[in-house]
């Protein structure tokens, strides 16, 4: 079975953002192939992709390491995302499919319906993918990819507080939607700004490595013992 680079990408990125690996550890292909049960070129052509988009940097006389982004750097990608997320709803304004549009009608649903009963564990990952179909309505493949890595990237390096009124928060996402419904891309591009500025006052910096992650401290290697097989579900025989 040959497993695809972008599962292996996918899989070492995960481990990145969830502090697998500590920033400025080395990323070996020998234990990276071994941790994922693949060859060596699948894992060669992730970090190549992961260098493109600034999780791995290759170090003289170390090779690939996990990046060490700066406080700029972070501050930066916030400014970034409020320029694009507005740019991504005026365009899914747009050009939305009604495919499109029964998705994010249907998680705004469950995403009221959560905050109605007080049950908020998983209000982030549909509020996630509330932001990822948005981007997809946009058809655009640029914007998405951007988008996308923006997001990988935030929450590598932010921690998110729940906000206080979750439940403005969903009415700013079925706001958002009506707008997108009406094909109104300028209210939508409004909205998603007004959105954009409301979550950055939530985010956070995360910890500087060798601090406690998650509670528990890397090891000397800046490996967690967890580990994440690849999703092979995409992978060619």
């Amino acid at each position: 079975m040959r497993i695809p680079a972008h599962s292996v990408c996918t899989a070492i990125r995960d481990d990145i953002v969830s502090g697998v690996f500590e920033r400025g550890s080395r990323l070996t292909e020998e234990v990276l192939a071994r941790r994922y049960g693949v060859s060596r070129v699948p894992v060669r052509e992730a970090l190549r992709t992961l260098e493109s988009e600034g999780f791995v940097v290759t170090r003289r006389h170390a090779g690939a390491c996990v990046a060490e982004p700066t406080g700029q750097e972070a501050a930066d990608l916030l400014e970034i995302r409020m320029l694009l997320e507005p740019l991504g709803a005026a365009r899914a304004a747009q050009r939305r499919t009604e495919a499109h549009l029964k998705v994010l009608r249907g998680l705004v649903k469950l995403g009221q319906e959560r905050v109605r009963r007080g049950e908020g564990e998983d209000l982030r990952a549909l509020g996630g993918w509330f932001h990822e179909t948005l981007a997809q309505a946009s058809g655009s493949p640029a914007l998405i990819a951007l988008l996308t890595q923006l997001r990988h990237k935030i929450a590598w390096m932010y921690a998110v507080e729940q906000p206080l009124t979750p439940a403005d928060s969903w009415a700013e996402h079925g706001a958002l939607v009506d707008a997108v419904a009406r094909r109104d891309a300028e209210r939508a591009r409004a909205l998603a700004v007004q959105h954009a500025e409301r979550a950055t006052a939530a985010h956070r910096l995360r910890r500087t490595p060798g601090q406690a992650v998650g509670g528990r401290t890397a090891g000397a290697t800046g490996v967690r013992t967890s580990q994440h097989p690849v999703n092979i579900a995409g992978a060619r025989h």
